[in-house]
Formats: C-alpha cells, sequence, structure tokens
C-alpha cells in the first residue's frame, strides 16, 4: 500500500495523469454540442471586461472549461492538498491558473492572492464554495468573504450532458462523455455590499447556494436525469 501511494505521488506518474485529464477535458468539450443558457445581465459580466467571481460545484468542475472566457484569464482555488496539486498540474495544461489554499489551510494567503488577482490584475477567479470536503452543495462563505472584499460579482455556474459518469465520491463527481449534448447554466450574479451585517453575509452564503442548486437541478434535468441532490447540512 504505502509503495503504491509514493507511486502515485511521484511527480513523473502525476504528470502524466495530469496530461491525460487535460486531454480528456480538451476532447470532451470540442466533441460535445454544447447550449448556453444565460440572461442578458450575466452574459455581459462574462463576456465583458470586468473581472468577476465564478462560483460551481466541486462535483461540476470539468463542465467548466466550455463556460470561461479566455480573452481574460481566470485563476481557480484549489487545495494544496496532493489531490489539489493533481488538479493543477491538470488545468495548468488547459490555460487555467491556480490559487493555493482553502477555508481549512492558507485561507488568508489565498485571500489575498485572489484580492490582486481580481483588483490589481483585473482577471477572473473560480471557486468550488463547497470544496474541497464538502459537504456536498453546501456552500462555505469564503466566495461571499471574497466579493466583499474586492467588490466584484459572483457569478453562478453549473452544467451537465446527456452522457455522464456520477462517481460515488462525497461531491458526486460528475464525468462528462465525449460526442453527447450539454448544456452550461449561468444564474444571475449576486452582489455583496462593502459593510454587511453577520446576518447579511448569512443571506448572501444562503443565496449563492439556492441558485446554485437551482441552475444544477436545471442542468440535470434538461436532459431528463434525476437531480443530484445536496447532502445534508452540517449541524
Amino acid at each position: 500500500m504505502r509503495l503504491s501511494k509514493r507511486f502515485f505521488k511521484s511527480s513523473a506518474v502525476q504528470g502524466s495523469i495530469a496530461a491525460l485529464a487535460a486531454g480528456y477535458v480538451s476532447l470532451v468539450t470540442r466533441t460535445v454540442r454544447w447550449t448556453l443558457q444565460e440572461s442578458e445581465e450575466s452574459r455581459r459580466l462574462r463576456l465583458g471586461d470586468a473581472p468577476f467571481i465564478a462560483c460551481f460545484w466541486h462535483g461540476r468542475m470539468l463542465y467548466m472549461r466550455r463556460a470561461w472566457n479566455d480573452k481574460r484569464p481566470i485563476h481557480v482555488l484549489i487545495s494544496a492538498h496532493s489531490d489539489g496539486v493533481l488538479i493543477s498540474r491538470a488545468i495548468a495544461r488547459l490555460g487555467v491558473a491556480t490559487v493555493k489554499g482553502s477555508s481549512r489551510k492558507g485561507g488568508m494567503s489565498a485571500l489575498r492572492s485572489m484580492q490582486r488577482i481580481l483588483e490589481q490584475e483585473g482577471n477572473n477567479v473560480g471557486i468550488t464554495p463547497d470544496g474541497p470536503r464538502g459537504p456536498r452543495m453546501r456552500a462555505k462563505s469564503g466566495s461571499i468573504k471574497v466579493a466583499q472584499l474586492t467588490g466584484v460579482p459572483i457569478i453562478p455556474i453549473s452544467g451537465n450532458t446527456s452522457r455522464r459518469k456520477i462517481f460515488g465520491s462525497w461531491d458526486r463527481f460528475c464525468l462528462p462523455l465525449p460526442f453527447s449534448r450539454g448544456i452550461i447554466i449561468v444564474g444571475t450574479p449576486i452582489t455583496v455590499p462593502k459593510e454587511p451585517n453577520e446576518a447579511e453575509l448569512e443571506s448572501l452564503r444562503l443565496l449563492l447556494e439556492a441558485r446554485l442548486n437551482d441552475i444544477t437541478a436545471q442542468a440535470d434535468r434538461y436532459f431528463g436525469q434525476t437531480a443530484i441532490e445536496p447532502a445534508d447540512a452540517r449541524p
């Protein structure tokens, strides 16, 4: 078992896995027939020159490459855990930069990095509000804090494909299959005031969670599939 762990953690093996993963995402992005649903307000933000914070559930991250506007780089918040390192190497091959950190480890450093990316560089940031360990489809407060600090709007995004593989992981990770039909749904943007009280912050966190769950369920129902349900909220 220890030998196996060392093998999969070796730089060469992880590099090979990252290359395969990036190639697969590129294949899916090119061969799936995509439909995009978004409001005019969301479209202006997504395609405009001002930065935004893209929020999407951890289990839907493979759909997001189709949603990015390549005019401006996006930096995705990824856990510093070994799994996060592998994801970072894979998405780097797709032209997506990363910010290392999470709500559990490296949170303040990641927050400062995202503030610099949004305010000074004018680039976008992507966050999985239920990552890196869940509970599934339950938003933590980090995205709201970044939006409060920078004044940059949050755009909820989700996606699905007509053919997919759902894993039994905590996030019910969805693997889109090539040569299927796909949909990307961009939800209504959320703006966070500079000086909200605690009740307002909690209300906005719940709003983000509700909007993400709503568009995710829409994406599942679009192909007649049973919607993946959020995990029970922690007390």
